[in-house]
């Protein structure tokens, strides 16, 4: 089958957390012998701001650890029909600018024999809803939204059956435990990967992670992009070491050279848009590193907590359990053998493909009855 991924960036992570996953997807798909072809705009933000910072060199990790991925650069003059001639499936990610969702809606509607699909990964859909309002979806034949709360939100606008649930997943044969790692119980310290953002979870991430490390007696190492100074400050306040931004390839070999791990939700997915993970959390439980989290509703039980991670409610149970993890080398590996078997029998790359190769076929099939 041939497939084209309209990505916002596959070359760049920079607080792009979602190019993790379709990067795993496309290679599980091109593993498998499908064509797979991933037109990435030029200029685009996030390939932009790593270039700024880190150089061209940073490019490096990705063309290295996906060597089966070559994306496809085009800018604003690209002939669209050209990118989608012979594609049996293409699916456009909700980052990408409103004039090519509304293009290629119209080359489906003037006769492309491709299903299209938009894939939304984010939270704007509730807290800026007036951006999805602009988007032109003429032409589409279905959503796949990254959690079962946003694809309520298409549903209630109207898609009906025509919105899939799509969660993110960890791609498994790059995130996994070390060689070794049943007998690395001398790892320390605690490790947190994240953009700080616009401090939407500043008042979190100080009550779950930085306090309570700092209480626990554990050294934090802190992985990210988009600390203004007063972020610094305040790692600098806790005692935490700013690590600034890693190659998401080289993210398995932080983890293991780590005891235990933080997941953070940002407020939007606690409030608005319960059940949806972030993409690190995947990662870790795949890496087999221990994880805690922030209050979080697992409301789609995709993890079971207790077994897999473990919940703090508040900052005095993070720290509770965050010295438990420190004294007890049995719940340690615990905890990194469930929750790593739980992502390798539901929530790898290899089951997402399967879940797009299923729709894909349920959406061919619906085309040849209605023809």
């Amino acid at each position: 089958m041939n497939i084209v991924y309209f990505t916002h960036s596959l070359r760049s992570c920079w607080n792009h957390g979602n190019a993790h996953f379709v990067r795993g997807v496309l290679s599980e798909l091109a593993r498998r012998g499908h064509r797979v072809r991933a037109p990435e705009r030029t200029g685009n933000w996030s390939s932009d701001n790593l270039r700024r910072d880190h150089g061209e060199a940073a490019l490096n990790a990705m063309r290295a650890a996906y060597p089966e991925l070559v994306p496809e650069l085009y800018d604003g003059d690209a002939d669209l029909e050209a990118l989608v001639d012979g594609a049996d499936l293409v699916v456009v990610h909700e980052w990408n600018e409103r004039a090519l969702v509304r293009k290629l809606g119209e080359l489906r509607r003037a006769g492309g024999t491709f299903m299209l699909l938009f894939h939304d990964t984010h939270h704007r859909a509730i807290s800026a809803p007036h951006e999805i309002d602009q988007f032109e979806f003429d032409g589409y034949d279905g959503v796949l939204a990254f959690g079962e709360a946003l694809s309520e939100v298409y549903r209630k606008r109207g898609w009906g059956r025509h919105v899939w649930t799509w969660h993110e997943a960890a791609d498994t044969r790059r995130f996994k435990p070390p060689e070794g790692a049943e007998d690395a119980q001398d790892r320390e310290g605690l490790i947190w990967i994240g953009n700080w953002g616009d401090g939407e979870r500043t008042q979190e991430l100080e009550r779950f992670l930085f306090a309570p490390a700092r209480q626990a007696g554990l050294p934090l190492d802190v992985y990210g992009v988009r600390y203004p100074a007063e972020a610094r400050a305040l790692l600098d306040r806790y005692g935490a070491g700013y690590r600034g931004w890693t190659a998401n390839a080289d993210v398995p070999a932080r983890f293991a050279a780590h005891m235990a791990t933080v997941h953070v939700p940002r407020r939007f997915y606690t409030q608005s848009l319960p059940g949806i993970p972030t993409i690190r959390m995947f990662e870790a439980l795949a890496c087999g590193i221990p994880l805690v989290s922030a209050p979080w509703s697992d409301s789609e039980n995709l993890f079971r907590q207790g077994t897999d991670y473990l919940q703090a409610k508040d900052g005095e149970t993070m720290t509770a359990h965050l010295k438990a993890l420190k004294n007890e080398p049995e719940l340690r590996r615990s905890l990194s053998a469930c929750g790593l078997e739980t992502v390798r029998r539901r929530h790898s790359c290899a089951h997402r493909a399967d879940e797009l190769l299923a729709i894909h076929r349920s959406l061919a099939q619906k085309e040849r009855s209605a023809a």
